[in-house]
């Protein structure tokens, strides 16, 4: 019984931590796609931020599920995100294909990390959006850096498209869980 309770504790946080998750980077994207375009200044705090606030939420979700020390993957996202942090407020001073390019890097190791964090909640349901999502960080992270050594200009609208998958993944895997939860109720209270 116990188990059980663990379970959907479990299962209730986590949808409710990917509904706030594709929040944010909702309203990370759509202030990215309107006012930040536009505004250099609020386009830096902006990109500063979404590496602080995966940071934060890595630091929250592995708290809430056994502490960083039970779950390396997220402490190792958690580490990485507030170094990127750091780099991304330095390369501001330099140019934003040096953002691009800390971006990429980042992209790739948060996007490994989230895709090994899946795998080991697999049995949690709905990882598999977590995986694809983890995949598709990785691959963008190379499209980055990539970019990132052109001669394009770019700009916080081309990472918001990075930010806009990411929303999609979490929504998802908790539309997928709340479903899910339902059904395993509905199943509980007919049984």
């Amino acid at each position: 019984m116990l188990a059980k309770t663990n379970e959907a504790n479990q299962s209730s946080w986590l949808t409710s931590y990917y509904f706030i998750r594709f929040a944010v980077a909702a309203a990370w994207v759509l202030l990215a796609f309107t006012v930040a375009s536009t505004m250099p200044s609020l386009a830096a705090i902006m990109l500063v931020a979404y590496p602080a606030w995966d940071a934060l939420a890595n630091f929250v979700d592995a708290q809430r599920s056994g502490g960083l020390s039970r779950n390396k993957t997220q402490l190792l996202n958690f580490v990485i995100s507030i170094i990127t942090t750091a780099a991304v407020a330095i390369a501001l001073g330099k140019s934003m294909n040096a953002v691009l390019a800390v971006f990429g890097v980042w992209a790739v190791l948060s996007g490994l990390f989230q895709l090994a964090t899946a795998v080991r909640r697999w049995k949690s349901g709905a990882q598999w959006a977590m995986v694809l999502s983890g995949a598709q960080s990785a691959l963008a992270g190379i499209f980055f850096v990539k970019m990132a050594g052109s001669a394009a200009t770019v700009g916080i609208t081309d990472v918001a498209p990075y930010a806009a998958f990411g929303a999609f993944y979490f929504l998802v895997s908790a539309v997928w869980l709340t479903v899910s939860d339902a059904r395993r109720k509905a199943a509980e209270a007919a049984g």
